[in-house]
């Protein structure tokens, strides 16, 4: 009898034992991780100035989420500033699940000052280094912070294991309250002010004045190797970025793992991630870590250089650091090199599942216009566009509309390519060609492929334009300068290894093609990451409908999102 209850307490015992155990496992494998971001004014000072600007938690740049990839992630957001605000994830692909998406006007109204919102999200077969921001105005000069997705528990990285990581966050600085340059700007119709200093998480570093105190410092010990998380979270300059006698090799981009390849430079558009491994196998000392502007058409761009300092454990601070060799600001060929290296792990684990059939062919020519203005100091005010398409904000959110089938919100007629045909980055045109303005996007069947070709043009100038799709991730199947060809150039697609991302930059007089398959139900905004083109209209959005299946269509909006 008594070894009877011996042996069921035992067996209880076991029993709430692996019952414990696994909880514990399935905590780790799919936890929630729980942020609070409130948005303040806070004073910062930088380069002998101080001024409020809108922060996360008082913090600039705010602070970074971490999480692994499976889990769920709850932000709950309160709005203390006098700007309506919305956060965005970008890069996390948002499965179903728009609402949680954050670009203002497109898959929520902005959470109002006094208001709070929480952004409750699933990381879903992701892991690497995205970064969340502002998606209002120009709010994300200075709201914005990195996303850390570590692997699951007990998966390496197909990297040599680092000593250690830092996040590396590339931004700009304005003197001026950034929203006031803003508004400035659209009521003379010209672009605003460029930014006064560049800033590495938030500091432009000693070659700038007041920076004894503004310069970020990372210590390395000799001989490890270290991952650097690196987010270009500018609002209108692509950047390179590099570290005095170093090389970098990048194995990852977008939150996708690369073939590894080392650099010394590398290039890194508004909105990309890129995590490099560097060695500290030089003369123990002070290097400078450095950033600055890469522009290749005939633009003025703040070409001052931000710089941090690189250091080696016990090594004085009063050792002057030294300067890496930048590639020139206009260094076109080092920017087609580099970019032609980015190729997909492609493994069996990291398979790259390229769409290899094409449903729906698209090609959107990128254009700036002069529209008439009489209150503007030329007469004229600026503008972009998408296939001579200016898109017009909504005041009522497209996504909101497309669930609760809300009427005179949008039109589904955006066309799959541009009216008229032209020599798209031949001699300088003025003509607009008729360029109009609305709330126009383009509706694609669930689970369809699409192939979309960027074309850069030279209406007013050529330029490089990053641009990010929402909700996704594409591969890069090509890219070229001119005109693209269709009879030619999709001969010579990677359609092997080609880099996966969800941000790319369109070169400056040529073009960028681009596939993924449409299986995310929702309202997905496209648009040029610079944010001064973003706000002239340079931006559209596809609606993917629902599928057939249980888990094809949207989900039902949270009960707190935002009123319009």
């Amino acid at each position: 009898m008594a070894a009877g209850m011996g042996f069921r307490s035992h067996k209880s015992l076991l029993t709430i034992l692996f019952g414990f155990l696994g909880l514990f496992s399935f905590t780790v494998e799919a936890a929630t991780k729980k942020y609070q971001f409130d948005i303040q004014v806070k004073n910062v000072s930088r380069l002998c100035h101080a001024k409020p600007i809108v922060t996360v938690n008082g913090r600039f740049p705010g602070p970074t989420i971490y999480v692994r990839e499976g889990d769920r992630v709850l932000v709950n957001v309160t709005n203390h500033a006098k700007y309506n605000m919305t956060i965005h994830w970008h890069g996390i692909k948002q499965y179903r699940n728009g609402w949680a998406d954050g670009p203002a006007y497109i898959t929520q109204c902005p959470i109002q000052t006094g208001n709070s919102y929480t952004y409750d999200f699933n990381v879903t077969g992701q892991r690497g280094t995205l970064w969340w921001h502002a998606h209002i105005f120009w709010l994300r000069a200075t709201v914005y912070g990195a996303i850390v997705i570590m692997p699951k528990p007990g998966t390496p990285f197909p990297f040599p294991q680092p000593a250690r990581e830092f996040e590396i966050l590339l931004g700009e600085w304005w003197h001026k309250d950034v929203e006031e340059i803003e508004t400035q700007g659209n009521q003379m119709g010209l672009p605003p002010n460029m930014s006064d200093a560049h800033t590495i998480n938030g500091k432009p570093g000693p070659l700038f004045p007041c920076s004894e105190k503004h310069t970020f410092a990372m210590e390395v010990e000799q001989g490890k190797t270290y991952l650097l998380r690196i987010i270009n979270a500018a609002l209108d300059d692509e950047l390179f970025f590099a570290i005095g006698g170093h090389n970098l090799t990048v194995v990852e981009v977008d939150a996708v793992y690369t073939k590894p390849f080392t650099t010394q430079t590398i290039l890194i558009a508004p909105g990309q991630t890129t995590n490099v491994l560097v060695k500290a196998n030089q003369v123990a000392g002070r290097y400078f870590m450095a950033t600055r502007t890469f522009m290749d058409a005939p633009i003025p761009v703040d070409s001052k250089a931000a710089t941090a300092i690189f250091q080696y454990k016990g090594i004085p601070n009063t050792v002057l650091p030294s300067l890496p060799s930048l590639p020139a600001a206009n260094d076109t060929r080092f920017a087609l090199s580099y970019n032609k290296k980015l190729r997909s792990l492609n493994t069996p684990q990291y398979p790259a599942n390229v769409p290899l059939k094409v449903d729906r062919n698209l090609f959107y020519t990128i254009g700036l216009a002069k529209n008439s203005c009489p209150t503007c100091v030329n007469g004229t005010r600026l503008l972009a566009s998408l296939n001579n398409v200016s898109f017009v904000m909504p005041q009522t959110a497209l996504l909101q509309a497309h669930y609760f089938n809300i009427k005179g919100v949008y039109r589904t007629d955006f066309p799959d390519k541009p009216l008229t045909a032209f020599n798209y980055t031949g001699a300088p045109l003025t003509a607009n060609l008729g360029t109009s303005v609305g709330t126009r996007i383009s509706k694609v069947p669930f689970n369809s492929t699409v192939e979309l070709v960027l074309q850069d043009t030279n209406l007013l100038t050529v330029e490089s334009h990053p641009f990010h799709l929402h909700g996704y991730n594409f591969f890069v199947v090509g890219t070229g300068i001119g005109n693209f060809d269709p009879a030619k150039d999709p001969a010579k697609y990677n359609l092997v290894d080609p880099i996966e991302r969800n941000t790319i930059g369109v070169p400056t007089g040529g073009w960028t093609a681009i596939r993924f398959r449409a299986d995310n139900p929702g309202v997905w905004f496209m648009h040029c990451h610079l944010e001064l083109h973003t706000g002239w209209g340079l931006k559209t959005a596809f609606l993917v409908e629902d599928g057939p299946g249980q888990d094809q269509s949207v989900v039902p909006p949270p009960k707190d999102l935002p009123a319009c």
